[in-house]
């Protein structure tokens, strides 16, 4: 659990009291929908693009975003910015158990000079001194020219039994929710450049992060399913957006593993987009927080349009305008490697 002790310090009893009433709400919320962390039986696993995640987030937000990756093993974050203050002061409310990987800064107009990070907890997960970002041959560039608009982020880690590379991404968008030609490309070449290093190093793949996939069904999630990566139908079933219509995360699968090693099941593992609006930064919470917005922001505006801004902006650039998704696997297969010892397989 995230360390609260500094809540303490804060100096207006309002805010104080506030944090803690929606501490309480938020954990009753990840209780109900989030497994619990086991020792050593299953992995929970997230993607969570976080946006424009520098430092530019009140301390309250940073508690209810800490509260929240707290309830899991291992994080990919998209959206990072170059200024690593924000993700800093978040590591001090974790716990001293939690670690972090970031990649340097993306520069470009098209990268938005972003970094990726994985943040995990020892306690569970152990990096295996595995990372590099996925730089493409020229023989291999997309459309025969072009680079990664934000280069995949790969590292190695291991949970239990589970060996697995992460490979997370930020794929382009373009100009609409539409099929953008780049954006079809990059998702094609990531997803057919680790199936083919998969295979040659008889190694599992993990595929995770902002894919920009408007829906399932669509060409991209098919780019990202026809070139070798499995996408679990519980994964599936869940937008990340915060209307509740795009599947823009994803958690994609390659693994090369015995047939006895089997990490995700529809009938026993679980998966999910954890809605934080149901419980911090409420459509009821506005007049809560209408004291903290940029007067130039709402001077001369109707309380609609105030409210747009609150939901749409505010709060998004508070938490974010992405869910974190995430997917429970098993990584404990002691009884499976006995049997195949005493023969029974």
């Amino acid at each position: 659990m995230p360390y609260y002790k500094n809540i303490r310090k804060i100096r207006d009893k309002n805010e104080r009291l506030r944090i803690v009433d929606k501490l309480l709400i938020i954990r009753k919320q990840l209780d109900k929908e989030i497994p619990q962390k086991t020792a050593s039986d299953t992995l929970l696993l997230a993607t969570w693009n976080i946006r424009e995640f520098g430092d530019n987030r009140r301390w309250e937000s940073l508690y209810y975003i800490a509260e929240i990756i707290s309830r899991f093993d291992i994080v990919a974050i998209q959206e990072v910015s170059a200024n690593l203050n924000g993700l800093k002061k978040l590591l001090s409310i974790m716990n001293r158990n939690w670690d972090y990987i970031t990649t340097d800064s993306t520069d470009g107009s098209a990268g938005g000079s972003e970094r990726m990070v994985y943040l995990y907890d020892k306690n569970k997960i152990s990096f295996e001194k595995l990372a590099g970002e996925i730089v493409l041959p020229k023989e291999k560039l997309i459309d025969g020219q072009l680079q990664f608009a934000r280069t995949p982020f790969c590292g190695a880690f291991q949970a239990g039994w589970f060996k697995f590379n992460l490979t997370t991404v930020h794929i382009y968008y373009g100009s609409s929710s539409g099929i953008d030609k780049r954006r079809l490309s990059e998702i094609k070449t990531i997803a057919s450049f680790l199936s083919k290093r998969a295979k040659k190093e008889d190694s599992s793949y993990i595929l995770l992060g902002d894919f920009n996939i408007a829906k399932c069904g669509d060409e991209t999630m098919k780019a990202l399913e026809n070139s070798g990566f499995f996408i679990p139908d519980a994964i599936k079933q869940h937008p990340t957006d915060l209307g509740g219509t795009h599947h823009y995360d994803q958690i994609a699968f390659n693994l090369n593993l015995d047939p006895a090693m089997i990490v995700f099941s529809e009938t026993e593992q679980k998966a999910g987009a954890f809605n934080f609006c149901k419980s911090v930064y409420t459509p009821e919470d506005l007049n809560i927080y209408r004291q903290y917005f940029p007067e130039k922001n709402i001077q001369g505006k109707t309380d609609k349009e105030i409210e747009k801004y609150y939901l749409s902006t505010w709060r998004t650039f508070q938490m974010s305008d992405h869910l974190p998704l995430w997917v429970e696997l098993k990584i404990d297969f002691s009884n499976q490697y006995l049997e195949k010892i005493y023969g029974r397989r």
